[in-house]
């Protein structure tokens, strides 16, 4: 196993074992930052964690973290780090949240892991190397791919909130894509994006994203074969927002929900 995709692991057994010690826990401390989105002393604790990790491991390597900042360079290597990632659902005793892990080389994802102890389920990625998942604690793990659908009639798509999209005067745009869609759901957060890379969904969409929220599904959702851009197109983790896709629907989505279109 690559060294790196080795320490992102072992970065989320870290974040797993703080992060599920203080799932519904009675004294759980619930702060808002100054963008109104909650944080718990789970967050910073596992981010800490984290953090003296590769301090320890990576000393030459940048950190960017969701809650202690920081930054990854255009050339060298840097660490995205969400250290969980659908805090709301934490906060409120739903299992749906995880941690994500990314390395960027140049400014590029190439190592990724999702880990949601509460579900049991983790995936992960390395370029090169394909793209795996786990079902259950101890599990052995299984190589994912994303679906074959090729008509958007015939697609399953998600979001995380409607309501961000009519903050942001685009709930009509995603409207149209959900009634170009089979079904629509919104299974939220790194969980949607996920089930994309496993064939389960065919688009998930975030119209707001930060780049520790994406960093580690772009790697593997390329290595199952399908594809992460922001909303112009573009394979970035630092667009501002997001859409996963099997690759087939893509530039069909786009076509509808894209910047691009309503931007031009």
């Amino acid at each position: 196993m690559d060294s790196d995709l080795e320490l992102a692991l072992r970065l989320a057994d870290t974040a797993d074992a703080i992060t599920l010690d203080r799932f519904r826990a009675a004294d759980l401390r619930v702060t808002r930052k100054p963008d109104r989105t909650p944080v718990t002393d789970a967050d910073t604790a596992a981010e800490d964690a984290i953090r003296r990790t590769l301090a320890a491991e990576r000393p030459d390597d940048a950190v960017l973290g969701e809650e202690g900042g920081g930054g990854v360079p255009e050339s060298g290597r840097g660490w995205v780090l969400d250290p969980i990632d659908g805090t709301k659902n934490f906060s409120r005793g739903m299992p749906v949240w995880g941690s994500l892990i990314a390395l960027a080389v140049d400014g590029e994802p190439v190592v990724g892991v999702a880990s949601a102890p509460a579900l049991g389920r983790r995936w992960w990625a390395a370029r090169g190397a394909g793209a795996w998942t786990t079902d259950a604690p101890g599990a052995p793990p299984r190589r994912i791919s994303v679906s074959g659908v090729t008509d958007l009639a015939d697609a399953y798509v998600s979001t995380t909130d409607i309501t961000t999209f009519a903050e942001l005067g685009r709930r009509e745009d995603y409207l149209r894509l959900v009634d170009s869609c089979w079904e629509s759901r919104a299974f939220g957060d790194f969980w949607q994006h996920c089930l994309v890379a496993e064939g389960v969904l065919d688009l998930a969409v975030d119209v707001i994203a930060n780049t520790w929220d994406l960093a580690a599904l772009l790697p593997i959702l390329a290595e199952a074969g399908g594809a992460l851009t922001d909303l112009a197109g573009v394979a970035t983790p630092a667009g501002g927002d997001g859409i996963a896709s099997n690759g087939r629907l893509h530039d069909d989505a786009l076509a509808i929900i894209g910047r691009e279109k309503r931007n031009p």
